[in-house]
C-alpha cells in the first residue's frame, strides 16, 4: 500500500493584483510574485490569495490554487476560510491596508506561524508617491506587523539584522549564466526592463535621455501603453515575458538603465550582470550595488550621465573581465533560503 504524503499548508497573502482565464490558469503582472509561490509549492501545499486583475497578466502560474479577491471583504473572506487548515503557516507579502487588515485578522482569531516578507522600503515608496505627510501610516502599519511577525528581507537595511531573515531575491536560472553573447560598442545601446510607474522612473529618465548630445539608443521593454514616444532613438519594445526572449533582448544592448527612486533588490540588476552587461543606477538607489563588479552610480542630469555611458563604452572589455568576479544568487538558492526560514 502506498501512502501518500501530506504537505504542509502554506497561505500566501499578497496586495498584488492577478488574473485568470476560463482553464483556471493565473497570471501575474510582476514576475516576482509568480517565482515565490511556484517555487515554494514543491515542499509546501501553497494557497494563495491575491487582489483581481480585469485585464489579463503576463506571467503564469504553474500553481492553479488561488483566489483572486474583487474587494477587501473577498480577501479577509478567504482569509478565515483558511483556518479550516492544520498546521497552517501564513507569508504576508508587502505591508499594504490590504496586508495590514489581514494582519489584524489573523492576530484576532490567533492565528500562529505568521511570516512576514518585506520586499521593498514602503517607507520611501509612501514619501515618493503619496507625500512625506502619508509617511505615518506605513510607520504605523510596519511598527505593529513587524512586532507579530516573523520578518524576511531582501536587504538588511529594511529591517533589525539582528530580528530579521535575509534572503538574497533572484529568478536567475542556470541559461542566463551561459552563452554569454559579446554586445556591438559602436554605440552606447541603453535598455530599460520594468514597471512603467512613478517609482521606477523611467518617464523622468526618458526626459533625461533626451538631452543627450551624442548618439546613443534606449529599449523599453515594458507596457509601451503607458507612455507616448516621439524619439527615433527610444525603442518600444512592450511587456517581455518569455525568459528566452529577455535574455535575447539584453544581449542585443549593451548597458541596462535602472533609473528607479526606491528599490530594494531588484532582479534587474542582477540579470544584467548575469549578461555581462554593465548597469546603471542613481544615487537614491546606491545602496544596492552592494559590492557588485559592473554597477555604476551617476547622478540624475544629463552631464553626468553622458560622461559615465561614455566612460563604459571606453572601457567595456575591462569592465566584463572584472563582473566576471561577481557571485550572483540563483532562483534556487532563494526558494532554499525561504524553505530554511520558513519550516
Amino acid at each position: 500500500m502506498v501512502v501518500k504524503y501530506k504537505m504542509k499548508k502554506l497561505v500566501i497573502l499578497c496586495n498584488e493584483k492577478v488574473s485568470n482565464d476560463k482553464d483556471n490558469n493565473f497570471y501575474s503582472l510582476n514576475a516576482d510574485l509568480q517565482i515565490l509561490p511556484d517555487g515554494l509549492n514543491s515542499k509546501y501545499d501553497v494557497f494563495c490569495i491575491f487582489r483581481k486583475l480585469k485585464n489579463k497578466a503576463n506571467h503564469k502560474f504553474i500553481l492553479k490554487n488561488i483566489k483572486a479577491c474583487s474587494n477587501i471583504i473577498s480577501f479577509i473572506y478567504n482569509i478565515i476560510l483558511t483556518f479550516k487548515f492544520k498546521e497552517c503557516k501564513y507569508l504576508i507579502i508587502t505591508i499594504t491596508p490590504y496586508t495590514f487588515l489581514s494582519f489584524l485578522v489573523l492576530t484576532l482569531f490567533k492565528r500562529k506561524n505568521l511570516f512576514l516578507y518585506l520586499m521593498s522600503s514602503g517607507h520611501e515608496e509612501y514619501r515618493h508617491i503619496l507625500g512625506k505627510k502619508s509617511v505615518w501610516i506605513y510607520n504605523l502599519m510596519f511598527e505593529i506587523m513587524t512586532k507579530g511577525t516573523k520578518v524576511i528581507v531582501c536587504h538588511k537595511r529594511l529591517f533589525d539584522e539582528s530580528k530579521s531573515f535575509l534572503v538574497n531575491p533572484s529568478r536567475l536560472k542556470k541559461n542566463w549564466l551561459e552563452n554569454n553573447i559579446i554586445p556591438d560598442i559602436s554605440k552606447p545601446k541603453l535598455l530599460y526592463v520594468g514597471r512603467i510607474n512613478p517609482e521606477k522612473g523611467i518617464l523622468n529618465f526618458i526626459k533625461l535621455f533626451k538631452k543627450l548630445d551624442f548618439d546613443c539608443q534606449l529599449s523599453i521593454a515594458g507596457n509601451k501603453d503607458k507612455f507616448e514616444n516621439d524619439n527615433k532613438n527610444i525603442k518600444k519594445l512592450g511587456y517581455i515575458s518569455d525568459e528566452n526572449e529577455l535574455i535575447n533582448i539584453y544581449d542585443k544592448n549593451n548597458i541596462t538603465i535602472l533609473p528607479s527612486y526606491t528599490e530594494a533588490h531588484p532582479y534587474v540588476l542582477e540579470e544584467s550582470l548575469a549578461r555581462k552587461r554593465p548597469i546603471i543606477i542613481f544615487e537614491e538607489i546606491s545602496y544596492v550595488k552592494q559590492g557588485k563588479f559592473g554597477v555604476f552610480i551617476s547622478k540624475r542630469d544629463e552631464k553626468s550621465l553622458g560622461k559615465l555611458i561614455k566612460n563604459i563604452i571606453k572601457n567595456y572589455s575591462d569592465i566584463q573581465l572584472e563582473m566576471e568576479k561577481n557571485s550572483l544568487p540563483t532562483e534556487k538558492l532563494m526558494i532554499d533560503r525561504f524553505f530554511e526560514i520558513i519550516k
